[in-house]
């Protein structure tokens, strides 16, 4: 990530919000469908993204029309919807990480470009617990774990080549 290299500034660090936005859309529309029992509406972080970028300048529009990621991670039940979320959800805890960092050196804070990083505030550690219980609690065979995994696995390797194609890795 390069949220600490040498030349992020803030034209990156908005370029990098737009291609996490291009992503997480499309990614939580399909998530949305399979976990009701995880509250979708409050774990979803494509509002706070949007939010960000508006804060940084991009208009409605321009926010709609932003290209997002075409091969995502296949989720087919909740079992793979649950492989995504532990991406998505760890993600939260690096966020509080960054959120230190980019506010000394970027001068964004909340209302100003940093709405993702800490989307869930001062309920990240309580929520990113309650999705480990209901990770631990949920009954799956064998299998259903298998695809749990692989799905995180396949999460991050979509991400990561979504970014690279983006451009916004230094």
């Amino acid at each position: 990530m390069p949220f600490f290299s040498a030349g992020f500034d803030l034209p990156a660090y908005r370029h990098l919000l737009m291609a996490y936005h291009g992503f997480h859309a499309p990614l939580e529309r399909q998530l949305a469908a399979h976990l009701p029992a995880l509250d979708h509406a409050r774990r979803a972080k494509t509002p706070a993204l949007t939010q960000d970028l508006r804060a940084l300048g991009l208009s409605p529009g321009e926010i709609d029309a932003l290209p997002c990621c075409q091969a995502l991670p296949e989720v087919t039940d909740e079992a793979t919807a649950l492989g995504v979320m532990y991406v998505l959800e760890g993600s939260t805890l690096g966020g509080q990480v960054l959120k230190r960092a980019l506010a000394e050196r970027l001068g964004i804070d909340h209302d100003s470009g940093g709405a993702f990083l800490d989307v869930y505030g001062t309920e990240t550690g309580t929520l990113w617990r309650g999705f480990l219980h209901f990770l631990e609690c949920y009954p799956a065979s064998p299998v259903q774990q298998a695809n749990t995994v692989r799905a995180a696995i396949d999460t991050f390797t979509c991400f990561e080549q979504w970014l690279e194609a983006r451009e916004v890795l230094l």
